[in-house]
């Protein structure tokens, strides 16, 4: 870490890990409740790495599952064309579970087609994080 002012966004996620890190079971509540007031009053990104330095490593199994969905989502519809085309390729029936199925994949990447969208922050003035 360095002497970078820490922002709200890394204050933040720095506690998103240690209450995760609770959940656990690696922290006790007394441990939590002391790392968090310590991970809220710290200035700089020096002050926060020691707080989760213990800790494994961030989990990244919700974007695993992300891009599993969308798998599926394909997966799916190039089998309902291939059956499609397989049975005489009259009026394609695909679009509907296409269309139906794809609005669900489309707003679970929050909107967009290059990825999930991040939380911003409500308050004007202060950093994301990005």
């Amino acid at each position: 870490m360095s002497e970078l002012l820490a922002s709200d966004a890394d204050r933040d996620r720095i506690a998103e890990r240690l209450r995760s890190a609770a959940a656990e079971g690696r922290l006790t509540s007394d441990e939590l409740e002391e790392r968090l007031e310590r991970a809220f009053s710290a200035r700089t990104q020096a002050e926060l790495g020691p707080l989760v330095a213990d800790l494994p490593a961030a989990s990244r199994e919700p974007r695993q599952r992300a891009h599993s969905h969308e798998r599926a989502y394909i997966a799916t519809m190039l089998l309902l064309v291939s059956i499609w085309a397989l049975t005489g390729a009259g009026y394609f029936w695909p679009i509907w579970p296409m269309v139906g199925w794809g609005i669900g994949v489309f707003a679970d990447r929050g909107g967009r087609l290059r990825g999930p969208c991040r939380r911003r922050s409500s308050k004007p003035g202060y950093s994301t994080g990005r």
